[in-house]
């Protein structure tokens, strides 16, 4: 039924999740003739759909198109606020949003700090590696 040129949504395994405080489902990204549709164009529909009050707490990841072309699946959260994001969403995912800056550490003190905690052992190992 989908047409060249139209992008349609559809969703599935839909659960609400109170414990994380989100929805979670799949989601199916239909676009016939198209070449992959752009996350945020994604998020957009999805603000649409489920008439979400702040777009930044949509997080959409594991996008993949099936085989031939036309469509692709993916996984979609949508947290109740962006304090629960901030606190269940891994780092990475929340630099991909822009939530979060990245901390750029070279791989020489990466390193550096990971064989000197090799050298001691409890509280003083702990005191090592929280240094950032």
């Amino acid at each position: 039924p989908e047409f060249p040129g139209s992008v349609s949504l559809r969703t599935r395994k839909f659960l609400t999740n109170r414990v994380l405080g989100r929805k979670q489902f799949v989601v199916d990204v239909f676009h016939p003739g198209q070449a992959v549709i752009s996350k945020d164009q994604i998020k957009e529909m999805i603000v649409k759909k489920y008439s979400v009050k702040n777009a930044q707490t949509v997080v959409l990841f594991g996008f993949q198109t099936q085989y031939g072309g036309g469509q692709s699946s993916g996984f979609c959260l949508i947290y109740d606020n962006l304090a629960t994001l901030k606190s269940i969403e891994p780092k990475f995912r929340q630099v991909r949003a822009g939530l979060e800056t990245r901390v750029e550490k070279s791989r020489k003190q990466i390193k550096e700090r990971k064989n000197r905690a090799k050298r001691v052992r409890s509280s003083e190992k702990a005191k090592i590696l929280q240094k950032k």
